[in-house]
């Protein structure tokens, strides 16, 4: 009957009541049950944001909100949805992808990120439109209007790699720093272009180059420079990540510390104290961007950091990343420094800055934020490498990511035999549970072929059986025999060496590694395949995009300089992915800032060291940024709906009088009816631990004078800076499971796909000493490194309210975090090693003096020690446990 009015639309069902319907089908009882059965049909809200990146792409954020009532018996466990993207007229299809709506998440807001083609000349508007897959009539559409809508300006053309005859390291004159590159016969076309720039001249340079381009030797180049000519310079180079940092110390410290004083290669710590005394005495200064900045944050007190004569920032490519605002503050912060040594004059060292990037589509941009004049810009095409790379897309259309990982083994194994077949190649899976599961498929495959083994010419299959033994894990034992390997970040150390040395060595062929590892991993290959370029996001409860960073990244592992002519890259993607893959990885990378987002920790620590006082200190605060300048030029990616001045000035005021009365609802600081700001208590211990506002709000919200231990720690646990950690796909269960064993039980409220769910629970297992897996140990210890500047944040805090009893049961805490133990544990277990029956032993000992604490382990005799050791013993390592106690007593 409902069928047979023709005269409503079916979407106006919705909207009326129960009686309307029992009226309409001359029913009136059948009213709620109509009621009931129209709102159990699959209906989607859909809004969408939408940023141009380029002229010729759009960034499309469509947010799907369920409207309608799941019943597992009506719906399953999961309904499936096509989004689609049509042109103005209904013609053509510009994108495509499912959505699989689950009854878990019926009530959940779900957000899908995708980027369609802009269409030349650009149409009146776009159809989003999302259709289930089974039933009728179940549609949502969405009209996406391009009348208000600013394209970017066309991105300047990229520089031109000369035809010059390349230059040996003889170039460099010293005999001393001609060993330096011993090895290298001849630099690279690249590093030969850009060596006159930054050897020769102190101007501030900008080089964006394909990775594997030896730009790392470029920054080598301005080193050498500031060695030379100022003997009393100092060094500071930035990386985005703790990997790279690490992996450039090794390096650096090994080759420069030959011709430099012990000890004037440093790499800092994180720890204000220390790295402050590294900071004055070294030369060459290498750290992470969040190191530099809460170390330069107080750069007015800090001769040390005004002492700084070269700074080099590496990857800036990830300004459009996660790392991205913190490296845009840093280099603002120095651009700002060396504009005020430049109004000292000639009586103060200047300061030179270096870029190192990616190919960049608005390098132009940035160079100009950096201080760099066009003649110092080399902004290389993507294409141009000093050793070519053959890029390879295969798509495939399951829609299910453990379907296309399937699908994808046997290709996998296919290409390694066909262009790597006797050369080494990687491989980079999402997971560690799928680099196992490949590294067996690709064993399994060349052994059902009777074709050999992937071990390296010449190679003993009886000497690779002794060293397989030597591994821990069976599955890698296993594997190894046949000449392939994987790697995992909860790998054992010894085990991790091992594996990079017989891949080095060429004993094994084939490695294959999660992409979480590939900036840990600095080995190349003759190949690199990419194994899908997704992986779970159990915070969002989705398969996220690989960061273009980490794919530009492990493409440029493809070229051995010395060994290869060229190297190759197979990417194996979702269909619907390959168009815009191919669009980020063949053209220069379009960067924007992200910094609107991240501005209130920033003002905060500006405020307290007394940059900005005003509102107007504010608004001149960011015209140094990179913000700034994107602003005019990409507006609506920033919700800027204008070019003009009265434009950018109006969305200037708002964005900083937001930020800043964020930050006084925060109690961080207070602002006066004239603009005038002021840091207040929260505001400045917030930015002496570098922990964000939300965090130290959240602090001084919960604590009261009756909070106890177990508070402390849940409001430790729900601190903003925990919000990044990882929740891996199953990990939810394993989670579920520990909590069952706690000591302290989680509150109501607790929800296991929640990071900050996640840091309380590893808390507690820390203090029980629970057996985890491997990834949850590694984030426990990432949990540990960052919670005892929290705590002590929390006793300041607590301190400025003078309450006594929870400053000392945080205090207590924060010694419960140091010794892995509760606070009623036995005291004992604080001394390395020392087992329950140790303890007991301990505890029965009949001596003059009772043993009670650590000290009196001290006062024994060594006989009457060793007898109440004796278990080390029958372990086969008392004398390097026992050695290991006696230092820590």
């Amino acid at each position: 009957k409902l069928e047979r009015k023709s005269d409503i639309e079916w979407s106006r069902y919705a909207d009326l009541t129960p009686s309307d319907l029992g009226e309409l089908v001359g029913v009136p009882k059948m009213g709620r049950t109509l009621h009931k059965l129209v709102h159990q049909f699959p209906k989607l809200e859909l809004s969408a944001l939408i940023q141009p990146i380029t002229r010729s792409m759009l960034r499309v954020e469509l947010t799907l909100l369920p409207d309608f009532q799941y019943d597992v018996k009506v719906h399953g466990y999961v309904q499936l949805f096509h989004i689609l993207v049509e042109d103005a007229n209904g013609e053509n299809i510009l994108y495509h992808d499912m959505f699989s709506l689950k009854s878990s998440e019926a009530e959940d807001e779900h957000s899908v990120v995708f980027t369609v083609a802009i269409m030349d000349p650009l149409p009146p508007s776009y159809f989003i439109r999302v259709t289930s897959d089974r039933w009728l009539h179940s549609e949502s559409v969405l009209p996406v209007s391009f009348n208000a809508l600013i394209l970017p300006p066309k991105f300047p053309p990229p520089t031109e790699l000369l035809d010059l005859q390349p230059l040996p390291p003889t170039a460099l004159g010293e005999p001393a720093l001609v060993k330096l590159f011993d090895g290298v016969s001849e630099f690279n076309p690249i590093q030969t272009q850009t060596f006159h720039e930054l050897f020769k001249t102190d101007r501030n340079t900008l080089v964006c180059a394909a990775s594997g381009s030896g730009k790392t030797i470029c920054a080598e180049f301005a080193i050498l420079r500031m060695l030379v000519t100022d003997p009393s310079g100092k060094c500071v180079y930035v990386a985005p990540r703790t990997e790279i940092a690490e992996g450039v110390f090794a390096d650096w410290n090994g080759r420069f510390g030959s011709i430099l004083k012990a000890g004037q290669v440093v790499l800092l710590t994180g720890e204000t104290a220390p790295d402050l005394r590294l900071l004055a005495e070294a030369k060459i200064v290498i750290c992470t961007a969040k190191q530099w900045d809460a170390l330069s944050r107080r750069w007015r007190q800090r001769k040390a950091v005004q002492a700084v004569s070269l700074f080099v920032v590496d990857d800036l490519h990830f300004l459009g990343g996660d790392a991205g605002p913190v490296m845009e503050v840093i280099i603002s912060r120095m651009r700002y420094i060396s504009s005020q040594k430049l109004q000292r004059g000639r009586d103060s060292a200047q300061l030179r800055i270096v870029g190192l990037s990616a190919p960049l589509a608005n390098g132009r941009e940035v160079g100009e934020w950096m201080g760099v004049s066009l003649k110092s810009l080399f902004n290389f095409s993507p294409k141009v490498r000093p050793l070519p790379i053959e890029i390879y897309f295969q798509s495939f259309d399951q829609s299910s990511f453990s379907g296309r990982l399937m699908a994808m083994g046997k290709p996998v194994y296919n290409a390694i035999m066909r262009h790597s077949a006797r050369k080494p190649a990687l491989v980079f899976v999402p997971s560690r549970r799928q680099a196992q599961l490949t590294a067996i498929d690709l064993m399994t495959y060349r052994e059902s072929l009777d074709d050999g083994s992937f071990l390296g010419d010449g190679v003993g299959v009886h000497d690779v059986a002794i060293l397989a033994e030597k591994l821990k894990e069976p599955a890698l034992q296993q594997v190894v025999n046949a000449g392939v390997a994987f790697v995992h970040s909860g790998m054992v150390d010894a085990d991790l060496e091992r594996i990079m040395q017989l891949y080095r060595d060429g004993v094994v062929q084939v490695l294959v590694c999660p992409s979480d590892l590939c900036w840990k991993v600095q080995e190349r290959a003759h190949m690199v395949i990419i194994m899908g370029t997704e992986t779970y996001d159990g915070r969002e409860r989705r398969y996220v995009d690989y960061p273009i960073t980490d794919l530009i990244h492990m493409i440029g592992k493809a070229s051995r300089q010395d060994q290869d002519s060229s190297g190759t890259c197979a990417i194996f993607c979702h269909t619907p992915k390959k168009e815009q893959l191919k669009k980020l990885l063949y053209d220069p990378l379009p960067i924007e800032s992200h910094l609107d987002h991240y501005l209130h920790d920033n003002f905060n620590s500006e405020i307290v060291t007394k940059t900005i006082g005003s509102m107007q200190d504010g608004v001149d605060y960011v015209t140094w940024t990179f913000l700034y300048r994107r602003l005019a030029k990409n507006p609506n990616y920033y919700n800027l709906q204008g070019t003009s001045n009265v434009h950018l000035s109006e969305h200037l005021s708002e964005m900083v009088e937001t930020v800043l009365g964020d930050l006084e609802e925060s109690k961080c600081c207070q602002m006066t009816d004239d603009g005038d700001v002021t840091p207040l208590n929260l505001g400045m211990i917030a930015a002496y631990y570098y922990i964000q506002y939300t965090t130290i709000e959240l602090v001084a919200s919960s604590v009261t004078a009756k909070t106890k231990i177990r508070g402390v720690m849940e409001i430790l646990s729900a601190a903003s800076e925990f919000a990044s950690l990882p929740i891996r796909h199953g990990e939810e269960k394993a989670l579920r499971v520990l909590a069952r064993s706690l000591t302290h039980k989680l509150p109501q409220s607790a929800q296991f796909h929640d990071s900050n769910t996640k840091a309380l629970v590893l808390l507690q297992c820390h203090f029980s000493r629970m057996a985890l897996s491997a990834d949850l140990r590694n984030d426990q210890r990432t949990i540990i490194g960052e919670s005892v500047p929290l705590i002590q944040a929390i006793v300041d805090v607590i301190s400025s309210n003078g309450w006594l009893k929870p400053a000392l049961a945080a205090m207590e805490l924060s010694q419960m975090v140091v010794q892995g133990l509760w606070n009623k544990d036995h005291v004992l277990k604080q001394i390395p090693h020392f087992t329950k029956d140790i303890i007991d032993r301990c505890d029965a000992y009949e001596g003059e003096e009772p043993i009670e604490s650590v000290f009196d382990i001290l006062t024994l005799d060594d006989d009457v020690r060793n007898d109440l050791l004796r278990l080390i013993g029958r372990r086969g390592r008392l004398l390097q446990q026992l050695s290991q106690r006696r230092r820590f007593l």
